[in-house]
């Protein structure tokens, strides 16, 4: 398969699915992740799951055009409906926000016994994806952050284990990633100063109004607080 169709997260994304893997892409679009799994590794075997019909169809031809119909099976259906007849060991759930691919596997929970590892590239809100897994029995061991075409992602990676292993300061590592806070690159800091931008706009936009809602006031202060912390260096998450 050509390697250009896969973007720079999807290839991030790729490094976390191990040989002789066996797993799903929930809403794989044109099944571009699984192709370019399966193409270099005749050893794995893929379900491309797609919702829509577009996609669907979409998936299923660029799996015939590659060859690739006795490694990847394009399975139409909503979330992890669509490995309830497979023995998948991985799972990837990328390019949502972060509530949706947590509602994802909260409807899918009761498909996740076999499951060891949960790869997830949410484009928004990675915290409450890092909130689920330490709730449900998923381990982070990975993090990633990377800009691409003018977008910053996050990709976490989750094996089956204690959901609290890890963590020093639960609160500001699920919002901040314990991993991506250790190394804190420029990208991080980027997303983080864009973030805390935002939050005091909101700010003065509450401020503004006829009726002011102290306790939301009080919180975005307060997360404002902690990301300056954490941008000047203080709180890193590492302890001696």
């Amino acid at each position: 398969m050509n390697e250009k169709l896969l973007s720079d997260r999807l290839h991030t994304v790729a490094k976390y699915i191990p040989k002789k893997a066996y797993f799903a892409d929930i809403g794989s679009d044109h099944a571009y992740l699984p192709s370019y799994i399966c193409s270099n590794d005749s050893t794995s075997f893929a379900i491309a799951g797609e919702l829509n019909d577009g996609p669907f169809q979409s998936a299923k031809d660029n799996v015939k055009a590659l060859n690739l119909t006795s490694q990847i099976d394009v399975v139409k259906g909503n979330g992890l409906e669509v490995i309830a007849n497979y023995p998948v060991r991985q799972i990837v759930i990328a390019g949502m926000g972060g509530g949706l691919i947590r509602s994802i596997l909260d409807s899918g929970k009761d498909k996740l016994s076999n499951i060891e590892r949960v790869i997830v590239q949410p484009n928004v809100d990675a915290h409450l994806v890092r909130e689920w897994f330490s709730t449900h029995c998923y381990q982070l061991v990975a993090e990633q952050i990377i800009k691409e075409d003018g977008h910053i992602y996050e990709v976490l990676v989750a094996d089956h284990g204690d959901g609290l292993i890890g963590y020093h300061d639960l609160k500001k590592e699920l919002l901040f990633g314990p991993h991506l806070l250790r190394e804190k690159n420029e990208t991080f800091k980027e997303k983080w100063e864009l973030e805390k931008n935002n939050r005091l706009r909101v700010i003065e936009q509450m401020k503004q109004a006829r009726t002011i809602n102290h306790e939301k006031l009080t919180t975005f202060k307060q997360e404002v607080k902690v990301i300056e912390e954490v941008l000047q260096g203080a709180g890193d998450g590492t302890h001696t």
